[in-house]
């Protein structure tokens, strides 16, 4: 077979109609190349999918007005595209009859449970509509449930892949496909169980099912198309000047996205390194450039390149009997950690504390205070940034300190992180 491509559109390529226009141009000048294209949810439909999960998780009530919105949303959509549409909302229907069929019981499994079963449907509407309106381009194209394909245990919201089943699985249903010419147009971010529950990969996942395919197929190239020229120094949306990265190293990627920036999934470049895959981070809305690729080049001279983390807090956890923190109790505590799916971004221990920073997400980290029981004294520090610099130097440390108050600071050669809180702004009412 020809070498193949793998294609990852976000749900900003595709919130609209004009955005399902621009995919399949982008497409159709790829179509007589062997290509899987994976989509991600309709932009703003994860977050209005997980509405609908707590509401009738907690049992307030608007469950079924929530979904309505989204229906609605897709059926737009639907009617821009599609000379008769009807087809089409047959096949939306039959995929909200999956949420309807939840939430008419109550509940008795666990939120992250009916997390999956009902978010993962955003990637299966999404999908469905782009592979319909492909046909209606006049390409040949196989909707693919990737459930078929990627095979994952039984970790609701941050599953983990079983490899050499999803190997098989891939190779038997995808290659024939594309050998009979035809594109294959599959989700991101959710897999299966054995028992075919549905399960996710993580929040932004789609990414990361896109490097899981490359490597399956050994795939010559992969590409995730976003609204960015590429790779970029900073967040746009926070810093004036910005600089495109044109190449960069697996490592100095994985290096970025395991400090928190939002270009790539952190979990997607092992697998295409592990084959050598390059990957191009390309901009939807200039499909001629190359953006940003990242291969095994040698590694390069980079700018600094900054990352800011909101949401953050400081747990400080001693022992309350003021003994040391020991072997025995940081290994309390990591298990805790990682049961709860807690990531630690930064950590300190001293002789009777010890300090961690991570998201904060309130319901886990209830959890871990009760889960530490009476033993341990947990203060929290919250309303941080977590503001990472590779390649750091000092004028642009001091910049980024300007008006914060730096609660921790870590140095490594090359790498600086600090945590901050922002400082109120003194206004004078003197003359």
């Amino acid at each position: 077979m020809r070498a193949i491509k793998v294609f990852k559109f976000g749900g900003a390529s595709v919130r609209d109609a004009v955005g399902f226009r621009n995919v399949a141009d982008i497409i159709e000048k790829f179509s007589h190349e062997p290509l899987v294209i994976v989509v991600s949810a309709i932009g703003k439909t994860t977050n209005a999918l997980e509405g609908v999960v707590r509401s009738y998780f907690k049992k307030e009530g608007q469950a079924t007005t929530l979904l309505s919105k989204i229906k609605d949303d897709h059926a737009e959509i639907a009617v821009q595209l599609f000379k008769h549409p009807g087809l089409i909302l047959e096949e939306l229907h039959d995929l909200y009859v999956e949420i309807e069929w939840i939430i008419e019981e109550e509940p008795q499994e666990s939120f992250d449970y009916y997390y999956d079963q009902i978010v993962s449907v955003g990637e299966l509407l999404s999908s469905r509509i782009l592979n319909a309106y492909l046909q209606e381009c006049g390409l040949e194209s196989f909707w693919l449930d990737v459930r078929d394909v990627i095979s994952t245990d039984n970790t609701y919201r941050d599953a983990r892949i079983q490899w050499d089943l999803t190997q098989q699985k891939a190779t038997s249903r995808i290659s024939p496909v594309l050998e009979a010419g035809r594109l294959v147009v599959s989700q991101g971010f959710i897999g299966s169980t054995s028992e075919n529950f549905t399960t996710t990969l993580g929040r932004e996942g789609s990414d990361y099912t896109a490097a899981v395919i490359s490597y399956c197929l050994d795939a010559d190239s992969m590409h995730i198309w976003k609204d960015v020229p590429g790779v970029l120094t900073a967040d746009p949306r926070k810093f004036a000047e910005v600089l495109k990265l044109p190449r960069l190293s697996y490592k100095e990627a994985i290096e970025m996205t395991y400090y928190g920036a939002k270009v790539i999934h952190p979990k997607t470049i092992k697998p295409i390194q592990n084959k050598n895959i390059p990957l191009f981070v390309r901009p939807f809305d200039d499909p001629e450039s190359e953006g940003t690729m990242i291969s095994d080049v040698l590694e390069l001279s980079y700018p600094p390149v900054i990352v800011i983390e909101p949401d953050q807090c400081l747990l400080h956890i001693s022992t309350n009997d003021f003994s040391f923190v020991a072997e025995h109790h940081l290994s309390m505590i990591f298990h805790l950690l990682s049961t709860l799916r807690i990531k630690v971004n930064m950590m300190r221990n001293t002789a009777i504390s010890f300090t961690v920073c991570v998201q904060d997400i309130a319901e886990r980290i209830d959890q871990l205070v009760k889960a530490l029981g009476s033993e341990f004294n947990v203060v929290k520090d919250d309303q941080l940034e977590l503001i990472t610099i590779r390649h750091y130097n000092q004028d642009a440390l001091d910049d980024l300190k300007r008006g914060k108050l730096v609660l921790f600071e870590e140095r490594l050669s090359d790498t600086v992180q600090i945590v901050v809180r922002s400082l109120p702004r003194i206004i004078r009412t003197d003359a």
